[in-house]
């Protein structure tokens, strides 16, 4: 997959301030405030910052975290797991594949009768497409 090279000021004039903070900073959105909390819609999620296809709504589900939960990606190839050692952590951060935005967080806390992975993202790193019927 070829990478979307951009520098910060691109990407700042680009995106709205909070998704620039979230995605090209690696904030976080305050838990249970994202518009795709609770979003209940078929379709797929993808990256609010190039348009990559990252998740579907069959793998969402509710964790009870705050954020938008899913056991698996789309395709492994659309996103990248990074060591996040910071704030005192060790974590698995996500990124777009494509463009390096960071998604949020991958654990091993998730459904048992799947992956037992929870990709715990951002809203705000996010955008949807409804599925066509």
């Amino acid at each position: 997959m070829d990478k979307i090279q951009k520098d910060n000021r691109q990407w700042k004039e680009e995106l709205d301030p909070e998704v620039y903070s979230v995605t090209r900073e690696r904030g976080t959105e305050a838990p249970f405030s994202g518009k795709y909390y609770k979003h209940k819609e078929s379709g797929n999620y993808v990256c609010s910052n190039c348009g990559l296809e990252l998740f579907s709504s069959k793998a969402k589900y509710d964790s009870g975290s705050g954020w938008p939960s899913f056991d698996d990606p789309v395709a492994k190839d659309n996103v990248d797991l990074v060591p996040d050692y910071s704030h005192g952590m060790s974590r698995m951060e996500v990124v777009c594949a494509k463009c390096d935005a960071h998604l949020g967080h991958v654990f091993d806390d998730g459904p048992q009768d799947t992956t037992g992975k929870r990709y715990c993202i951002n809203s705000c790193s996010l955008d949807f497409k409804k599925e066509n019927k």
